[in-house]
């Protein structure tokens, strides 16, 4: 969901989580998250490596973006464009060489 439209109280599915949609609803799920509550206090580079592991690829590291911005989100953080992480993910974790970000 476009994060300008989430509302925290009416957050139920993992579509209404900022900036998921059907494919990473779907991705989540493969993972084991099934709603958004479970999110909350997850590490987002585990739930990343977890997801590359499951699909057997390594994923656009994006998907790392949108796994900071949601794991945030339930933790309290106010909802933020995936992109807003970017910079943060590539500080924290480096590049994505090799299916895995630097640890």
């Amino acid at each position: 969901m476009n994060p300008a439209k989430v509302e925290r109280d009416r957050v139920r599915q993992l579509r209404d989580l900022p900036n998921v949609g059907t494919a990473m609803a779907k991705d989540l799920e493969l993972i084991g998250i099934n709603a958004p509550d479970q999110l909350a206090g997850k590490d987002p580079l585990k739930l990343y490596q977890s997801l590359c592991r499951k699909r057997g690829v390594r994923q656009d590291p994006c998907a790392l973006d949108v796994l900071i911005s949601i794991t945030r989100f339930m933790s309290g953080d106010k909802p933020k464009p995936w992109w807003a992480y970017t910079a943060e993910r590539k500080r924290r974790y480096g590049p994505c060489e090799k299916g895995r970000p630097r640890q």
